[in-house]
């Protein structure tokens, strides 16, 4: 209970004073500087709890809840934050996948490499892998959910191929390496068990990572 009531005491003067020196010079009458004539020394005075008027709290202890309390309060916004397919009426299966798969590709628990092969607003056929986990933190996905843009592979991609003008890029990510000099084709090694994804179809699932931290989803219109 004592320890209960002295975090508590700390919490309290840990979000009324934005640093440690704030909270010091709360505690230095303008007696304690006339006599000390040493701003510096009234704190350190007070830090030892040779002076002040009110609680003893070490740098330590106020700078370790100081960092406590900033990491809950940045946990409960990102708790808080709605998922950007939440509430969408989805009727087109594709981004019903997509919305199945987003939370635990944003949390980290799935890694999902997502195949495309589609026509862009020129008209070209183009075709490469996403890394669906980094394209949601680099991109507004509310425009594929709300169905006014389609998703499409870019040449920021783990690969991209336009089939009009014969153009092939490939990227590694955050979370993948491009192995692109595979003669079976490419290969993505997943950074966080260094296990290899054959994305090639025809692989016997054995030779592949873990399935459950990489979920392959295709879509070829």
């Amino acid at each position: 209970m004592e320890r209960e009531e002295g975090l508590t005491a700390v919490d309290n003067i840990v979000t009324q004073f934005n640093t440690y020196e704030d909270f010091l010079d709360s505690q230095i009458t303008t007696v304690d500087l006339y006599y000390l004539e040493d701003e510096v020394l009234a704190r350190q005075l007070v830090e030892l709890g040779y002076r002040g008027t009110g609680e003893v709290v070490k740098r330590e202890d106020f700078e370790a809840r100081k960092a406590a309390i900033e990491i809950a309060r940045l946990a409960k916004r990102t708790q808080k934050k709605t998922l950007t397919s939440a509430g969408k009426d989805l009727q087109d299966n594709f981004l019903k996948a997509l919305a199945v798969r987003e939370e635990d590709n944003r949390n980290g628990k799935v890694s999902s490499v997502i195949f495309i092969r589609d026509r862009n607003s020129h008209g070209q056929e183009v075709s490469g892998y996403i890394d669906y986990a980094h394209r949601l933190r680099t991109e507004d996905f509310e425009v594929y959910f709300d169905g006014k843009r389609r998703l499409l592979p870019k040449p920021t991609d783990l690969s991209f191929y336009n089939w009009e003008c014969h153009i092939a890029v490939w990227n590694s990510t955050p979370n993948y390496q491009v192995i692109a000099d595979n003669p079976e084709g490419l290969l993505f090694k997943y950074k966080r068990d260094r296990k290899i994804l054959n994305v090639d179809p025809k692989t016997r699932r054995s030779c592949q990572s873990t399935l459950d931290l990489k979920d392959l989803k295709f879509k070829v219109n």
